[in-house]
Parts: structure tokens; sequence; C-alpha cells
């Protein structure tokens, strides 16, 4: 046996080589699986991202609606949403007292 294996020595590690190289280049830390699950995952968090810096816009929107200057009906929107002034479906309905008469 040890004869046969003599002979086939550099057939067995070139055999054992190619299956370490092969199997590190599909399942290793940096390999093919490794890269498309990283891809993936990228893809997701520049969803996010992209999500976080809407919303991060929003609210520098309404963040400069509050400071500068005062907008009367976003106030009014937050005063409805916040506490709770006015139901939902409601309809509005406004009264303008303008005491002209031609």
């Amino acid at each position: 046996m040890f004869d046969r294996i003599k002979k086939n020595y550099y057939l067995l590690i070139i055999t054992f080589l190619f299956l370490y190289f092969f199997l590190n280049l599909l399942d290793g830390k940096r390999g093919l699986l490794s890269n498309l699950e990283k891809q993936e995952l990228y893809k997701k968090l520049k969803l996010k991202e992209n999500d976080l810096k809407i919303k991060i816009s929003d609210l520098e929107h309404k963040n400069s609606l509050l400071t500068d200057n005062l907008d009367l009906d976003f106030i009014e929107i937050l005063i409805r949403e916040k506490f709770l002034f006015g139901k939902s479906g409601e309809t509005t309905y406004i009264i303008n007292n303008d005491n002209k008469q031609n």
C-alpha cells in the first residue's frame, strides 16, 4: 500500500490541493457564496439608507416649518394629530365673516 502511495504521491497532493482551493473558492470567508450574501446585504443596506435619507429630509422640512417662519397650517395639522382635536373623516367648513354688503 505504501508503494502505491509513493508512486501516486504527487497526484494525491495535487488532488488535495485542488479540493482545498476549490472548496475555499466556493465556501470560504471570501468565497463566492459569501460574496453573494454580502452583495445581497449591501443592496438591503442601500435601500435602508435611501429610506432613512428620505425620512431625514422630511424631518428637516418639518423642522424648518417650525423654526424659521411659523406655518400656521402645519401647526394646525400637528395639533389635530397630537391632541386628537377633530375626528377622522370630518368635513371642515370655513366661514368668512366679511361684513361687506354691496
